[in-house]
């Protein structure tokens, strides 16, 4: 994965990242036709985010060379549902060590249900059982929010801040359960920042803190098809590890898209939005603008020359 290089592009971002502008944190060796296009997607985002009524926050990591493009990338945004992929991570953290199983069975207890479950709310309290990893799958897929809490109260909010320290993630936080309307006004919000979600997922791809077989599953999981914007314009068959979040005037999504010989993680975070639409549609902009840029370089020579399968030219 040239992680020499990923590394001395990751030293090189935080004085990006402290800045709050955009900056394409480029390692010494990127090709220079390389450069041209990442200064093209700079480009493309930078429009994006102009013609945005709302505030922008963008990290790109990419997985082969350690390229970065960081948008206002430490700024702190609400993370909605997207904080789910920290439970996530504690919850396979966990297994990992052995505190629990993934294969441990919850017996549905209707004291832990709360509005707006998409399936917790349907099952048979007291009757219906279902294994951890099962309701890991409803938190990601359809972002139940019964399923969350009950996720936290097992892995403990204290452990996920906890992992999240250990990575040097201060200002990613769990700091509230699904639906504590409470404590959201009180400014308990849960929160992140593109770069420390870009992190997050990086650590994460790189296995630190799980072994292979978690590390695929946890992404597995993360994967689940779901109704989101990063691969809302993508190709259906691409593998996409992503978790979105929604709140009023706020659009979230952060993921690993899995470009074959060219991954990449993208995080996208709006606040302040006037129409929330238009934050979906400048997640899925930005998310069409990146693939098309990486699936591009995957695909092609040092000079770039795509041969496609069945191209008969010369």
């Amino acid at each position: 994965m040239m992680r020499t290089a990923r590394a001395v592009a990751l030293i090189v971002a935080w004085a990006g990242m402290l800045s709050g502008v955009a900056s394409a944190q480029t390692p010494p060796t990127l090709p220079e036709k390389h450069r041209v296009l990442w200064q093209k997607l700079e480009n493309s985002i930078g429009d994006v985010d102009r013609n945005l009524d709302g505030v922008m926050g963008v990290a790109i990591l990419d997985l082969t060379d350690g390229h970065q493009y960081l948008l206002h990338a430490n700024d702190v945004f609400p993370q909605a549902s997207s904080i789910k992929i920290c439970v996530l991570a504690e919850l396979y953290r966990q297994a990992q060590h052995g505190k629990l199983k993934l294969t441990d069975l919850y017996t549905v207890n209707a004291a832990d249900l709360v509005p707006d479950s998409a399936i917790m709310g349907g099952l048979t309290p007291g009757v219906t059982k279902i294994t951890l990893r099962d309701l890991a799958t409803m938190m990601v897929a359809v972002s139940d929010n019964s399923a969350t809490n009950v996720l936290i109260d097992r892995v403990g909010m204290e452990n996920v801040n906890a992992f999240l320290d250990s990575l040097s993630l201060t200002h990613t936080r769990l700091r509230r359960k699904m639906m504590d309307l409470k404590a959201a006004s009180e400014g308990r919000e849960n929160v992140s920042t593109p770069a420390e979600m870009m992190s997050l997922l990086d650590a994460l791809y790189d296995g630190k803190g799980l072994n292979k077989e978690m590390t695929d599953d946890f992404f597995k999981v993360l994967s689940t098809p779901k109704d989101s914007w990063i691969p809302r314009d993508l190709p259906e068959d691409l593998k996409i590890a992503n978790k979105p979040g929604a709140l009023e005037g706020v659009r979230n999504d952060s993921g690993v898209v899995f470009v074959e010989k060219r991954p990449y993680i993208l995080c996208v975070m709006t606040t302040y939005l006037r129409r929330e639409r238009d934050g979906e549609e400048a997640i899925s902009k930005i998310s069409l603008a990146a693939w098309r840029m990486f699936d591009r370089i995957a695909r092609a020579s040092e000079y770039g020359r795509v041969i496609s399968p069945g191209d008969s030219s010369r």
